[in-house]
């Protein structure tokens, strides 16, 4: 691979708002080798003249599901793997044209799509994934409506374990300590819990507290032997708080939070993503024909509060990371996460959710979300001040001149 070197280019780093100008990069072997603004010795690099523009790291979306074809699970599952392959295909490669170079799929991503990512057979980000979800029987992973009987055996991976498209349905402490272990067991990065219902799912309401302590604290003990983590689905903020008690190191929405838990989350150094952008585009959706009245009824309750519980986290000092969450069609809004935050945040504080505090998050810092020597080349040139104009990365892709994944410029436009 060819190095590259950037020149005369403003460096948003992940982390300082004070961005050093005059800078000179050089990307070699994936990695950015060297940095500074005195000139560096790279005989054959090929040379990029930022123009004084801002680099900064490649974007990272810290809540995906690839393979969630349909805004309706239910119908997601159905379509059969080929379908949900061909619109992660499309939807990846939408990411990373609007900047991100690594996502975190929190729900159906695997292995095999994670190996065509990372050997190029189509243009994506970098992909991290936990594999299954792993839900109680009758929690937010499980897409049977009351009227359909258990179906077991037609859903079985051996020892009755049922799953779908999305998760495995697994219930008490040997159950879910088997299922935890066969997703690491198949290179999850991570793994996730149901730690309450959600909107999607059709059986349960959203206040409901889900897995006990002892399951909880089991699928913990196993991710902490595998030196990595959990992170839990949670809306209500008793089932943020216990998930907090038990070792969980991140939740996911956090909608309902309060102000004493908020405080908690961030005493614990624990981390959560948030997802405003798939609430509105289900918001949007709810109110066309057709729409499920029990999913309606739920994103009115928790959109009312949502702006609110990223004001109680901001004031709480917790630890918040970029995320969208999108199913089916409405992952081209992607983007619109950035213009909800900043009711609440400052594009400063916007920018490191989306690069140094995921990577945190994800225990990859000074790997990714980051410009230093020996980060991960990913990068991208932005045509404009994102520290002041967070819109800049709202617009798809329009505003970036480069993007850089792994040291292959994926878009050139200096």
């Amino acid at each position: 691979m060819t190095a590259l070197l950037f020149t005369n280019a403003r460096v948003f780093d992940g982390v300082s708002g004070d961005c050093a100008e005059g800078m000179n990069v050089l990307v070699a072997d994936g990695l950015i080798r060297e940095m500074g603004t005195l000139s560096i010795d790279a005989p054959g690099a090929r040379r990029l003249d930022v123009g004084g523009r801002t680099l900064m790291p490649g974007l990272i979306d810290a809540h995906v599901h690839a393979f969630a074809s349909d805004i309706v699970l239910q119908a997601a599952d159905a379509m059969g793997e080929a379908y949900r392959t061909g619109h992660a295909v499309r939807m990846l490669g939408h990411a990373l044209q609007c900047g991100f170079t690594s996502v975190r799929d929190v729900g159906g991503g695997n292995y095999g799509l994670y190996r065509a990512a990372s050997d190029g057979f189509f243009p994506a980000p970098r992909f991290f994934y936990s594999g299954k979800i792993l839900s109680m029987t009758g929690g937010h992973g499980d897409f049977r409506h009351p009227e359909q009987v258990p179906h077991y055996q037609a859903l079985c991976n051996c020892s009755g374990i049922g799953f779908n498209c999305m998760a495995v349905l697994a219930d008490g402490v040997d159950e879910v300590i088997k299922a935890a272990r066969e997703e690491l067991r198949q290179g999850a990065h991570c793994i996730k819990i149901m730690g309450s219902g959600g909107v999607t799912s059709p059986t349960d309401p959203i206040w409901m507290n889900q897995y006990t302590e002892k399951e909880v604290r089991a699928i913990v003990a196993e991710c902490e032997a595998r030196r990595t983590y959990v992170t839990a689905h949670c809306h209500p903020t008793s089932a943020v708080r216990r998930s907090i008690e038990f070792g969980v190191r991140c939740i996911e929405h956090g909608t309902l939070i309060d102000a004493d838990t908020a405080a908690l989350v961030a005493e614990r150094g624990a981390y959560v993503v948030p997802t405003l952008i798939t609430l509105k585009a289900l918001l949007d959706m709810s109110r066309q024909p057709g729409f499920a009245a029990q999913t309606r009824d739920k994103v009115d309750e928790v959109w009312r509060q949502a702006v609110q519980g990223l004001d109680l986290m901001r004031t709480a000092g917790v630890k918040v990371v970029f995320g969208s969450d999108l199913l089916g069609e409405t992952y081209t809004r992607q983007c619109e996460e950035f213009t909800l935050r900043r009711e609440v945040f400052t594009p400063l504080e916007i920018l490191r959710q989306a690069t140094s505090v995921a990577a945190d998050m994800m225990m990859l810092d000074g790997r990714l979300g980051c410009v230093a020597p020996g980060a991960y080349a990913d990068l991208i040139v932005v045509d404009g001040d994102p520290l002041r104009d967070i819109s800049l990365l709202a617009a798809n892709g329009a505003n970036l001149r480069v993007i850089m994944r792994a040291g292959e410029l994926v878009k050139n436009e200096l």
